[in-house]
This record gives structure tokens, C-alpha cells and sequence, in this order.
């Protein structure tokens, strides 16, 4: 079964407990700071991923790691992914735990990159647009990319919108060579 299978799986299980806890919150603010540390530390995911060291001693890193920053609930659910033996797939459930936070919540990720940052007003079109187009309240990040040059590629979850000059560059030089 892929990773992105079983991270989805054990994502609704957990969304579902906080849910009837009603630990909601506390978990997706968990959940960002394990998707968070995992994306900084490429060591930690490897360590998780390593079919080398021992699921007991992964869970052990864990806990030390998260032991005093999330709640217990978190601190099980890393105990039951160990006795699973599912410890290396953490990083994706963390990332799908805030996923499903954010459909029930009825908001949309959107990340926007531009070669410069936005203006109040800018922003403010980009957030209508998705918003228009999602019919759910935005949530925006924005990148500043130097290779741009002008424009911006606007990406919502598995949608994408190149509007940027080097975006347009490559378009017409593939037509280019087709011809």
C-alpha cells in the first residue's frame, strides 16, 4: 500500500478521535509542528524512514523530541504508529492531519509565488480569486522567487496557474521547437 494510502487512513482515524475529544485544534497545532520539524530536519525523516534502527528506539527520538510540545493524544498516536510499524509514514499523516483540518474547517490552502512581495491589494485579488474559485476562505502563502522575473505561479492544492515570464519563455519555446 503507498505512504499516501496509509497516511490518509491514519489521518481520519486521528482527525475523527480529536474530533469526539473535541481536541481538534490542539491536534492540527501539533500536527503543524511535526510536519514542521520533519521538513527541517532531513536527519529526523531519515531516521524515521530507516528500516535499520528499531521502531522502539524511532519512537523514543519522538517523544524526546515532542514530548513537553504536544499533547498526549500525539504521544499515543506515535505509540500505536510504532507497535504498526508505520512510524516512517509520520511526516505524510502529519501533513494529511492538516489537510483534513482545513476541508472540515472549509479553508483552502493557496501558495502564491511572485519575483517580488505582494501589496495589500494584490493580495487581496489573490484571495478573491481563490476564494471564488474554491468557495472556501483562503489560506495564503506567499513565496518571493528571484528566478521569476515578473508574473507569478499561483498553486492550490493540485491545481496550478503559471502566469510568470519565465513560465510564458518556456511556453513559447516548446511551440518554437514544435514547429
Amino acid at each position: 500500500m503507498s505512504e499516501k494510502r496509509i497516511a490518509v487512513r491514519y489521518a481520519k482515524s486521528l482527525v475523527n478521535l480529536a474530533e469526539e475529544m473535541k481536541v481538534l485544534e490542539q491536534v492540527k497545532e501539533d500536527m503543524l509542528l511535526v510536519d514542521q520539524v520533519c521538513k527541517e530536519n532531513r536527519q529526523l525523516r531519515l531516521i524515521l524512514k530507516s528500516p535499520v534502527i528499531l521502531t522502539t528506539n524511532k519512537r523514543i527520538i519522538l517523544e524526546k523530541i515532542f514530548g513537553d510540545k504536544v499533547s498526549e493524544l500525539i504521544l499515543k498516536f506515535f505509540k500505536i504508529l510504532s507497535r504498526k510499524n508505520r512510524i516512517g509514514v509520520l511526516p505524510y499523516i502529519a501533513d494529511e492531519v492538516v489537510n483534513l483540518y482545513n476541508d472540515l474547517k472549509g479553508f483552502q490552502e493557496a501558495t502564491i509565488a511572485t519575483s517580488m512581495p505582494l501589496t495589500d491589494a494584490m493580495r487581496d485579488e489573490v484571495k478573491q480569486i481563490v476564494e471564488k474559485a474554491s468557495g472556501k476562505q483562503v489560506l495564503l502563502n506567499e513565496v518571493v522567487d528571484k528566478d521569476l522575473i515578473g508574473g507569478f505561479v499561483l498553486t492550490m492544492g493540485d491545481k496550478q496557474l503559471d502566469k510568470s515570464i519565465a513560465g510564458s519563455l518556456n511556453r513559447l519555446k516548446i511551440k518554437l521547437m514544435e514547429n
